[in-house]
């Protein structure tokens, strides 16, 4: 293969969701408030579920995915050290209208979608949440999010329908679904658009493993020579932290794409998934995710190129999917 070298001339296009903490993230790098090393980027903002189709046809050069899409796209993507975005007792919402009851009755001949007793313990809250959610019809934000492989370690097989994120609340209220997956801002503004939480994914993960839910990360072209792959990798991680330390110009600059939220709740929102943990690398990583087989990590990662704490936390989302009995769950 013939090197790439940094020539301006060159262009990478790097997909995006349309959200304000990707914003966030790519902010300096979309206003050249950084060293871009002679490097061009053309930004192709898509909802997630598309940025994963596209991962799966290896069409963008750099690209935002959920960590569920990684395990179909491993051979032609590396997983970068930076931009993760993982919920930390907080996460995907299955959510339903306010006040639901008569679709769902319909669809399950007359049982209603009900909440468990408030002094119920969490494994008898959890098991009256999933008995309520029997038969019905879930709309979700692709079969490749991280959300959906959540909902299906928590819920089982489920009857489900497709629709883009920012669609899923008007599914629900056209009656195309009963209950909804939400993913992205609509976490933070879904009782004011008129509907109500039924359970957290995030918050419920956290609980049986003691581990932040890992949703999202960003992948590389593996055709990329691997000192290219570098470069970009650092400039990623100078954007978000360029992001980080000038906080009140980024989240203006991710407002646009805020849907529904003022300033201060987008800020919560990017507060919630740009951390310092969007960042793998760092040493403290390896231990919060799992105690695996380090040497069997380690040569997995040379193999993959992929971090070795970030692939541990990838394991371990994996992991507990097979341990349910899901074999026909995608390979890393």
């Amino acid at each position: 293969m013939k090197k790439k070298t940094n020539d301006s001339s060159e262009v990478f296009t790097l997909g995006h969701s349309p959200d304000p903490d990707d914003a966030f993230m790519f902010y300096a790098m979309a206003e050249n408030k950084i060293d871009l090393r002679g490097y061009r980027f053309e930004h192709r903002l898509e909802d997630i579920q598309t940025l994963n189709e596209r991962a799966l046809r290896g069409e963008l050069h750099i690209s935002a995915i959920s960590i569920h899409a990684y395990a179909y796209v491993a051979s032609k993507y590396a997983l970068l050290p930076c931009g993760a975005s993982m919920g930390d007792g907080y996460g995907p919402l299955i959510v339903r209208k306010r006040g639901h009851g008569e679709t769902a009755k319909r669809r399950n001949q007359g049982t209603a979608i009900s909440s468990p007793p408030s002094h119920s313990t969490g494994s008898t809250a959890d098991e009256a949440v999933r008995e309520s959610l029997r038969g019905c019809k879930i709309a979700v934000p692709g079969k490749m999010t991280s959300a959906f492989l959540a909902l299906q370690l928590f819920l089982g097989e489920f009857d489900y329908l497709v629709v883009p994120f920012d669609q899923i609340f008007d599914a629900l209220r056209r009656g195309r679904a009963d209950v909804g997956l939400i993913i992205h801002e609509g976490q933070l503004t879904y009782a004011k658009s008129g509907f109500e939480k039924i359970v957290d994914l995030g918050k419920w993960w956290k609980a049986q493993t003691g581990l932040p839910l890992p949703l999202g990360g960003n992948v590389v072209r593996k055709d990329i020579p691997k000192s290219v792959r570098h470069d970009l990798s650092e400039i990623i991680r100078e954007s978000i932290d360029y992001g980080l330390a000038h906080r009140d110009e980024a989240v203006r600059h991710s407002l646009p794409y805020a849907r529904d939220m003022d300033a201060k709740l987008a800020g919560k929102f990017i507060g919630m998934y740009v951390t310092p943990r969007s960042k793998w690398n760092s040493s403290n990583d390896a231990q919060l995710f799992c105690p695996l087989n380090k040497r069997k990590d380690a040569k997995i990662s040379a193999r993959t190129s992929c971090p070795v704490s970030s692939f541990r936390l990838f394991r371990v989302f994996r992991g507990q999917l097979l341990c349910r009995g899901w074999r026909s769950a995608p390979k890393g």
